[in-house]
């Protein structure tokens, strides 16, 4: 795939899991079969651009940003970039004028011998020239465009003061139990509490957002079937791996109020088929500042 293409892929398998359905619901609430979700998803495919729509109306996100991605990403697979950006052949010069050809046959009395002057034809040339160099610049000036504005912003790492500030978050303390940490905006810069290597190899994280004051748990790495259980006292989070997209992707749980002191458990539940063993980590909330304990392996 095309750098393009994987962008798109990766922002919509994103936008996928925010929405937390699977193939089958998103054959449910779209124009679009769950065979159809799974290579769009997979990057086999091209995705309509009214796909792209619906995933971003289910998931509650603005479409200005994917839909640009879509336009970058479908002119490379159509072959418009290509062909845009290739100048034509530069047309032949003009040719020399003839030189007029005195007349040969005698004319009548009080007329002088006259001279024909040729007929100067339009370069259509020209014409497509031009046509291509305004194709050539409106694509290079929306390509430069677009890619200044879906360049990835890592978790963690400063904005630089031109860029528009983060939004604050949707939620906080107990009004974010039960929520998607995406769509509330606690993702933006968590605090990895611990990582854990399962036995299968299947990794798993416990996540906790100051701003919002609340942990989830994430995973990846997976296997259809396996599951994931987080809980901090309170009511138990939960989230699985149903079909082969969530098993190349990060599946995470809804969110659960907590703060410092608060100890977090995550627990991976390994597919029955594999026949592994529940195995859980715990985190302890720590005030702002402390320093991180070393990662399970």
């Amino acid at each position: 795939m095309t750098p393009a293409r994987t962008r798109l892929t990766t922002a919509l398998r994103e936008l996928r899991a925010r929405t937390g359905l699977s193939l089958a619901g998103l054959a449910e609430r779209t124009a679009y079969s769950k065979s159809s979700w799974e290579r769009y998803l997979n990057g086999r495919t091209m995705p309509p651009r009214q796909a792209v729509q619906d995933l971003c109306r289910l998931a509650r996100e603005p479409d200005g940003r994917l839909l640009a991605l879509w336009e970058i990403a479908e002119s490379e697979w159509s072959g418009r970039a290509g062909e845009a950006a290739t100048p034509a052949p530069a047309p032949p010069g003009p040719r020399p004028r003839p030189r007029p050809r005195e007349a040969t046959r005698p004319t009548g009395a009080g007329r002088s011998t006259g001279s024909r002057r040729p007929t100067r034809r339009p370069t259509r040339g020209r014409g497509r020239l031009v046509a291509v160099l305004v194709s050539v610049c409106a694509v290079t000036v929306g390509g430069l465009t677009s890619a200044l504005l879906l360049l990835p912003h890592r978790e963690g790492e400063p904005r630089s003061s031109s860029s528009p500030p983060v939004a604050g978050p949707r939620c906080r303390g107990t009004g974010c139990e039960g929520q998607d940490p995406m769509h509330m905006v606690c993702g933006a810069g968590p605090e990895t509490l611990t990582t854990h290597r399962t036995t299968s190899g299947a990794r798993l994280e416990v996540r906790y957002s100051e701003r919002c004051g609340a942990s989830w748990a994430r995973m990846w790495g997976t296997r259809v079937g396996d599951r994931l259980e987080m809980t901090a006292g309170g009511p138990t989070r939960r989230a699985e791996i149903q079909d082969d997209v969530d098993a190349e992707s990060y599946v995470y749980t809804v969110m659960t109020a907590t703060r410092p002191g608060d100890v977090v458990r995550a627990c991976f539940r390994p597919a029955a088929s594999d026949g592994g063993e529940r195995e859980c980590v715990d985190a302890r909330v720590r005030p702002s500042g402390t320093s991180r304990p070393p990662s399970s392996q």
